[in-house]
């Protein structure tokens, strides 16, 4: 056991240098990933194996396979996590076996990157000067691939069938805003599409902000951010602040609670590298997707229903109080920024107003995250006691339509053009309107250009996204009136398929 030790722990390094090197989701996902391979479970099936008699790099397959079945019956995000897994054993199987790290090849010129499917860690290393885009087979709209994709500004098409059939040399075009990938594209429509592109770009690279419509309507445009590389990165960038700062990178990989002191160090990091602009802080979000040694409820059935976000104060009393401490303190040694606190996976009104109170006490702006559909039915019960709303897409998209975001037959139904969806956020949207308090989207409806003016449409006031998609969230939003964004909102909502809610939108705003 000392050899898959030994591996493991050269893997998880491995993964964590690489994590340093890039930022946001991409960072997050190479240091859950590194946290799989040193997962103790692992290494007690491997263990149980060899003991047994089996090969090292057998025992090691046969518990990844052992492994990623109960991720699979778990369902929800945690089976996403299945692809990080095999990803880890391959990895450590090529240590075992003193192959090459596997990865994705480096092609040679620019290219468009087929595959069944991508590790998310595969995914985070990619150079877009020469991947120019991505398409695969299974995966969902919402998948780490898909969101890490985007930050890296690679347009990524995913759940396409018959790839297989497309061959290596052969001209392929990949239409990110539209979903299309098409083998041997007619030249005049790949023309068309490239001049699209181009136009887009340009506008984006010339785009300055602040956001606007075109007449004038304020948008706040914001990052999404976890760490202080990535808050240093988005400040060179045209944003007027952060909309997500995921708090969790500061206990990835932690035995124990850091402490107040520590936490309150890597808070006051990202605070200090937006200068003052507005940050809006998300409360630990473990659980499900991202499992933390010391708060993991053991023997859960399904965690994406279990216990993650504010959940967690339940059976951790003090750990939410003790990281309001943290943020206070770091926003109180970063004076004169505009620090906003918000809980992800608020369900209740009970929830929001114990939130509130205790954010409020520590004297700061207090807020709930739309992601479960009690929550935006109930919005303006919650926005008694909360001073703004912040709409999570991705997970609202899942559990509104009842459809792991991994499945790729039910990749329709987490679509962010679904209407139902849509629905949820004008409900929401109305409710702060009506109350005169902001309502933001943090999902990854927010970084598309054309979803971004229908939700301000609906009446959203902010939307943040992985910094490198906000100019052209900004450019799109600066090219169109609020009426049309009105109009555009209205004509999806009276669709009952996303595809005819995009075609609806594109007949107004483009």
């Amino acid at each position: 056991m000392a050899g898959f030790a030994s591996a493991a722990e050269a893997v998880a390094v491995r993964l964590v240098e690489l994590s340093r090197s890039t930022t946001g989701a991409a960072a997050e996902v190479l240091v859950t990933t590194a946290g799989l391979a040193r997962d103790r479970g692992l290494a007690a099936l491997v263990s149980g194996r060899v003991e047994a008699g089996s090969g090292i790099c057998a025992a090691t397959v046969d518990a990844v396979a052992e492994l990623s079945d109960m991720f699979r019956a778990s369902g929800g995000i945690t089976a996403e996590r299945v692809t990080d897994l095999v990803d880890v054993q391959d990895r450590i199987i090529a240590r075992l076996t003193g192959q090459p790290e596997p990865g994705v090849p480096v092609p040679t010129e620019p290219s468009v990157l087929l595959a069944r499917d991508l590790a998310p860690a595969d995914t985070a290393t990619l150079d877009p000067s020469v991947v120019l885009a991505i398409a695969t087979e299974l995966g969902g709209p919402t998948s780490h691939t898909s969101i890490i994709a985007r930050q890296l500004g690679i347009p990524c098409v995913v759940a396409v069938p018959g790839l297989e059939g497309v061959l290596e040399g052969m001209s392929v075009l990949v239409d990110g805003g539209t979903g299309d990938v098409v083998p041997d594209p007619d030249p005049k429509l790949a023309r068309e599409r490239r001049a699209r592109s181009a136009a887009l770009a340009q506008a984006s690279a010339s785009w300055r902000g602040p956001g606007a419509t075109r007449d004038g309507h304020r948008v706040e445009i914001l990052a999404n951010v976890q760490d202080g590389t990535g808050a240093r990165r988005a400040a060179s960038m045209p944003v007027e602040g952060v909309g997500l700062f995921r708090t969790e990178l500061c206990f990835l990989g932690a035995d124990s609670e850091p402490a107040v002191e520590r936490q309150a160090e890597a808070y006051a990091e990202v605070f200090a590298a937006m200068g003052g602009r507005k940050v809006v802080v998300r409360t630990l979000d473990a659980g499900s997707d991202k499992p933390l040694r010391f708060v993991t409820t053991p023997g859960e059935t399904n965690p994406a229903l279990g216990m993650r976000g504010i959940r967690i104060a339940r059976q951790h009393p003090g750990m939410l109080e003790r990281q309001l401490d943290a943020i206070a303190l770091a926003a109180e040694q970063a004076a004169g920024g505009q620090v906003w606190v918000m809980a992800p996976m608020v369900s209740t009104v009970a929830e929001a107003a114990a939130f509130g109170a205790l954010v409020r006490d520590r004297g700061l702006l207090a807020g709930a995250m739309i992601e479960v559909p009690s929550a935006a039915l109930q919005a303006s019960g919650l926005m008694r006691h909360v001073d703004f709303l912040s709409l999570g897409t991705n997970d609202l998209a899942q559990y509104a339509l009842a459809a792991d975001r991994m499945v790729p037959a039910l990749s329709d139904l987490t679509d962010p053009w679904q209407p139902a969806l849509l629905q949820l956020v004008a409900m929401t949207a109305a409710a702060g309107l009506a109350a005169g308090k902001p309502v933001g989207a943090c999902g990854e409806a927010a970084a598309d250009p054309l979803l971004g003016c229908v939700l301000i449409g609906l009446g959203v006031t902010s939307l943040s996204m992985a910094s490198t998609a906000a100019p052209a969230v900004g450019a799109q939003l600066s090219q169109v009136d609020q009426a049309q964004c009105e109009e555009a909102a209205a004509a999806v909502l009276a669709t009952d398929h996303p595809g005819d809610a995009r075609e609806a939108a594109r007949a107004v705003l483009l």
